[in-house]
Parts: structure tokens; sequence; C-alpha cells
């Protein structure tokens, strides 16, 4: 697996140029939480990394084949159970048991069957991280993952990506300085 590079990224929307001459470095393996003003471009340049955006120039490189990811909408089929949501990531590759403990662990026990329409948005957040966490993957992007979960939920949240993201390269976007820290990853700004 490749450092992730990307060299003098910039991007307009129209008018607005939101990524201006970015240029950061992510080793294999390592850790990040990109942080900064809304507007910022910080799911623009999750989305260019995932190649769903391309930029107005500059260049990417080493980006993984493999990716998982946690968009900023929970992108939930809604007549999908918790449980298929995940299933259908992984196919049969992984035991049923697995995917109804990994949920539990996220706290949707007694959930994994309702219906994502069912969900409330806290819980639809945690089968988004369930459904990202339990994919084959090198790379897991994940923006804003903890919107909507209360202090302790999101703490359970936490621990569970730290033990499944362990090894894998994993960037995050978040509005909270304090993730960084509890997720062990360096805090980088984007302005």
């Amino acid at each position: 697996m490749d450092e992730i590079k990307l060299e003098k990224i910039n991007k307009h929307f129209g008018e607005k140029q939101v990524l201006s001459d970015l240029s950061l470095a992510v080793p294999a393996g390592a850790r990040v939480c990109l942080t900064g003003a809304s507007g910022s471009g910080k799911t623009t340049l999750l989305n260019i990394i995932m190649g769903l955006v391309k930029p107005d120039s500059g260049t990417v490189s080493g980006v993984p084949q493999k990716i998982a990811a946690v968009f900023q909408e929970d992108r939930l089929p809604e007549y999908l159970s918790a449980f298929a949501n995940v299933r259908f990531v992984t196919g049969k590759s992984m035991p049923a048991r697995e995917i109804t403990a990994l949920l539990g662990m996220l706290g949707l026990e007694g959930s994994e069957y309702c219906r994502s329409a069912q969900l409330s948005g806290g819980m639809k957040r945690r089968a988004a991280v369930a459904r990202a966490l339990a994919a084959e993957s090198e790379l897991v992007i994940m923006d804003e993952p903890f919107s909507g979960l209360d202090a302790e939920t999101k703490s359970r949240v936490i621990e569970v990506i730290n033990r499944l993201t362990e090894g894998k390269t994993f960037i995050c976007v978040t509005h909270d300085p304090a993730d960084a820290a509890a997720l062990g990853a360096t805090a980088v700004a984007i302005r």
C-alpha cells in the first residue's frame, strides 16, 4: 500500500474556489482527521480522494483500490434493514453472526432487522458506520461519522472504529477537534 499524495489540488464550483493549491500526504496506515469551517472543502477533498470528483488541477496518487466510506448522508437503501445494508457490502464473505455482533457493538442490538426507514438518525448513522467497517478495504473514509450521536454512543462508536480500522489508512472529517485525539489521528486543518 502506497502513501496517498495530493499535490496542488484546486477545485472550483462555479465562481467559488473550494480548494486552493492544497497538498497533503497520508502515509499508508496513517490516521488523519480533517478539520475546518463549514464550506472549507473537507467533503470535496474526500470525494476527490475517492475519485468521485475530479480536481480542476493538481494530482492524486497512491489511493488504494479498496475503499470503504461513510458519506455525509447515510446513503442507506430505506427498504433494507441494518443487517441487510451490511450484508449488501460483504456478500456471503461475512457470517451472519459476525454482522449481528458488529451491529451489537455499535448499539444496534434489537434493531438489526428494522428497515432503515424505521431507524432514528443516530441509528442510521451507526448502520452506515457498520457497513463501512464490514467492507473489505485498505482505506476507510468517514465524513462526519458522529453526527446525531450522543456523547456516550459516540464514545462507543469511536472505540469500535479504532479497533476495526487498525492497520488501515483512515481519513475522517470532523468539526470537533477532540475527535482527532480520541481516534488517535493527526488533525489537519483545511482552509
